[in-house]
């Protein structure tokens, strides 16, 4: 058993080179001053908010905070604090900031309140699935795994669950994946895009209505939530709800009835909520464009699915799961596999993906059309990524580092060192080694920049 450690961030406990379980260093919030000065927050989960609503975890009565103000992520390097489209801004050692690392002692300025960060002796555990795979979700990323943990314990109960992620990074998957796993699956699961629905149709979609509700309405129609019943309604991309709908659909949520349209009584429905969505709903509340309450009862469990980009150990797995599918439907009476080249394998783990896993899935099925053989080669995929080499790693190549024997820890460290001293350099450059500037344009301190600077042997204008 051995842990890979970061002095700010967390650490990954591995048994027998598998990792086990996510340990993040405690640490905590306290106001320093303001209307709320002693209150504290323990930092306890991967993410905190910080704003005036309700639904923030360090709740601010000061009126020049916003609803949801910034947020506190822990990540593997450290907590990075992230403004949330706030109407006043973010400020980090008095530097205005969309996103910045914090330090042991760095003070925070939301509105007119202070806020001090302190790191704390000992770990908060996170728990990693022992599985690498979930009712047709595969992953054996730590960010996966996580997740995984997460969805076993939450599908077999009825907690409503807001999955938030980039296009195509598998929401409606997982949506699928929680009907399966609940108790609920042996009733139907009802899949509802929101934003395929033009607005003056989408009550009706949702809620049904009566007979002679209006011109057209010859027949009693059941919506998505009567036809949910007993099951599972996935409300895909919620935030294009329209915000006159909104409150209906509050409704339904708190009292588990609907109306349908020209009805004059209630139905009651029994049914399981997952919504999902592509763009930030509390940047939307703070926007008045989604109600805070229905925000707030919604996001009860939130799953968060990482870009495809940031979980390239997955794509080789992914890439497997894809191609066992497609062989099973091209050649249905034949047991056939298709297997991928090296060198096509790498350039797939080296691209970005922007369309996430769905790009990945059409890249992949489409080689497998294109195709003479059963191995996969780069002339099978597009020309994008046939013109593509994989990047090599600053620092060395993942194969040097192999071919030298250095241990995983200490190329990933000299892949860090350097990818830092490149963009310090950069970035000095850039603004004429003004630390100031540089700082505010990067989201760090000016300590912190000057103390990475001092590291690499950087030099900057120590007066800006």
């Amino acid at each position: 058993m051995s842990e890979e450690e970061d002095d700010r961030g967390s650490d990954t406990v591995f048994v027998d080179l598998r990792p086990q379980r996510r340990k993040l260093k405690k640490s905590r919030l306290v106001v320093i001053d303001g209307p709320d000065r002693g209150r504290e927050l323990s930092i306890d989960r991967k993410r905190v908010t910080i704003g005036r609503s309700l639904i923030c975890d360090l709740v601010l009565r000061d009126g020049h905070v916003s609803g949801t103000h910034c947020e506190l992520e822990s990540a593997e390097r450290g907590v990075l604090l992230r403004d949330l489209g706030s109407r006043n801004g973010t400020y980090l050692d008095e530097v205005r900031v969309k996103e910045a690392w914090l330090e042991e002692g760095s003070v925070i300025r939301v509105g007119q309140s202070i806020v001090g960060f302190e790191t704390q002796f000992g770990h908060v555990d996170i728990e990693l699935s022992k599985n690498e795979s979930f009712h047709g979700l595969v992953g054996h990323s730590v960010r996966m795994r996580e997740i995984f943990a997460v969805l076993e314990k939450i599908a077999p109960t009825d907690l409503t669950v807001l999955i938030r992620g980039e296009t195509g990074t598998g929401k409606e998957l997982v949506a699928r994946a929680i009907h399966k796993a609940s108790k609920r699956s042996k009733e139907p699961l009802v899949v509802q895009d929101c934003s395929a629905i033009p607005s003056n149709l989408i009550e009706d979609t949702l809620f049904g209505h009566e007979k002679g509700a209006f011109t057209g309405a010859t027949d009693r129609y059941k919506g998505s939530f009567e036809q949910a019943n007993g099951g599972t309604i996935f409300l895909d991309e919620i935030g294009e709800l329209d915000l006159t709908l909104q409150p209906k659909l509050l409704r339904v949520l708190e009292t588990r009835e609907i109306k349908r349209v020209g009805g004059t009584s209630t139905v009651p429905v029994d049914v399981r909520v997952v919504a999902a969505t592509n763009r930030d709903l509390r940047q939307m509340v703070n926007a008045g464009t989604f109600r805070e309450d229905l925000y707030y009862r919604l996001s009860v469990v939130q799953v968060e699915l990482p870009p495809l980009r940031e979980r390239g150990d997955d794509i080789p797995l992914i890439v497997r799961g894809i191609l066992d599918d497609f062989a099973k439907r091209r050649y249905p009476d034949e047991d056939k596999r298709f297997t991928v080249h090296k060198e096509a394998m790498a350039r797939l783990v080296a691209y970005p993906w922007p369309g996430n896993v769905r790009e990945l899935k059409n890249t992949v099925e489409r080689a497998g059309s294109l195709s003479n053989s059963l191995e996969l080669t780069v002339r099978d995929l597009t020309p994008t990524l046939q013109k593509t080499p994989p990047e090599p790693l600053p620092g060395g190549t993942a194969e040097q580092f192999v071919d030298q024997g250095v241990e995983f820890k200490e190329a990933k460290q000299r892949v860090i060192d350097a990818f830092e001293a490149a963009y310090l350099k950069s970035l000095l450059d850039k603004f004429g080694g003004n630390i100031s500037r540089s700082a505010q344009a990067a989201g760090l301190t000016r300590y912190h920049l000057r103390a990475l600077a001092k590291r690499y042997g950087i030099h900057g204008d120590p007066e800006t």
